[in-house]
C-alpha cells in the first residue's frame, strides 16, 4: 500500500514539473497584452461659454493691435484710408494716442466713417474747409468717454463730443432701437454698422456716413429786436395867453395894412378918372 502511494506521489511530481513552464509562459504573455491595450475613457466635452449679443455687430477681430495706436487699428480693419490720413495730417491722432496712454479712467469713443461714407460727400467739400474746420469735423466724431456697444441707450442727448456741446451749432443726438444705433446732427442721419475695436478704454465704431455739424452750414440767428423809428413830437395845441395875444396883434396889423393899401389905391384911381373927364370936356 505504501508503495502505491509513493508511486502516485512521484507521478504527480513529474507531471507538475512538465506543465508548470508552459503555464508560467502563458501567464507572462497574457499580462503584457492586457497592459498594452487599456481602455481609454472619452475626454469630457468642453462647455461652450455663454456670450452676450452686442448691440451692434462685431467686425473682424483686431484685439492684437495695441490700444494706444489708433492708426494701426484702423489700418488693420481696412476701408478707413481717408479717416486715417485726416487723423495724421491734422495730428489729432497723436493727442488721442497720448491720452489713451496716460488715461487712468474714462476713455474715448471714435465714430469712424469708412471710405464709402466719405465718397458720399459733395465733390470738393474738404477742399472748401480750412484747417480749423477739418479739426472740428474730426473732433465731432470723437466722444470724450468710453461707450460700450451695449450702453448707447445710456447717453443723454445732445451728446457731448470733443468739438464741444453746443445744441445750436454742434448738436449730436444718438438713439438706440433694439440692435440698431442711429445718429443725427440736424444735417445728416447716420447709423452704426459695426464694432471696429473695443477694450476697456477705447471703442471704435464704423459709421455709414460722415457726421456733418450744423455749424458748417450756418444756423438761423434769432431775429433782431425791431428798432423804433424816431417820431417828431407833436406840437402842443395849447398856447399861453401871451402867445395868443401876439398872434392876434400880428393878424390885426396885417389886416390894417391891407385896408390902408386899398384906400390909397382907390383914391389914386378916382383922381385919375376925374382928370380924364376934365380933359375930355376941354377937347369937346
Amino acid at each position: 500500500m505504501n508503495q502505491i502511494i509513493f508511486s502516485f506521489s512521484l507521478f504527480l511530481l513529474m507531471f507538475s514539473s512538465l506543465y508548470s513552464p508552459n503555464i508560467a509562459a502563458t501567464a507572462t504573455a497574457t499580462a503584457p497584452a492586457q497592459a498594452a491595450s487599456p481602455k481609454h475613457a472619452p475626454a469630457p466635452k468642453a462647455a461652450s461659454p455663454t456670450s452676450t449679443k452686442p448691440l451692434v455687430p462685431t467686425l473682424p477681430d483686431t484685439s492684437d493691435s495695441t490700444p494706444d495706436d489708433i492708426t494701426k487699428i484702423l489700418k488693420k480693419a481696412k476701408t478707413f484710408t481717408i479717416l486715417t490720413r485726416l487723423l495724421r495730417t491734422t495730428q489729432i491722432v497723436d493727442n488721442l494716442n497720448s491720452q489713451l496712454i496716460s488715461a487712468k479712467s474714462g476713455g474715448l469713443t471714435i465714430l469712424a466713417p469708412d471710405d464709402s461714407a466719405f465718397s458720399h460727400l459733395k465733390a470738393g467739400f474738404f477742399n472748401s474747409l480750412n484747417e480749423n474746420k477739418k479739426i472740428e469735423l474730426l473732433q465731432f466724431h470723437i466722444l470724450p468717454q468710453f461707450v460700450d456697444s451695449n450702453n448707447f441707450d445710456s447717453l443723454s442727448n445732445p451728446v457731448e463730443t470733443v468739438a464741444g456741446k453746443d445744441p445750436l451749432k454742434l448738436p449730436l443726438n444718438i438713439e438706440s432701437f433694439g440692435t440698431s444705433v442711429s445718429l443725427s446732427t440736424g444735417v445728416v442721419n447716420a447709423s452704426v454698422t459695426g464694432v471696429v475695436y473695443q477694450d476697456n478704454k477705447l471703442a471704435i465704431y464704423r459709421l455709414d456716413k460722415v457726421l456733418l455739424p450744423l455749424d458748417f452750414f450756418g444756423t438761423k440767428a434769432p431775429a433782431a429786436a425791431p428798432v423804433a423809428e424816431a417820431i417828431a413830437p407833436k406840437a402842443d395845441k395849447t398856447k399861453s395867453s401871451s402867445e395868443e395875444d401876439e398872434d392876434d396883434t400880428t393878424t390885426q396889423d396885417k389886416k390894417s395894412s391891407g385896408a390902408n393899401l386899398l384906400g390909397i389905391q382907390g383914391t389914386a384911381y378916382i383922381s385919375i378918372g376925374v382928370a380924364f373927364v376934365a380933359v375930355a370936356m376941354l377937347w369937346s
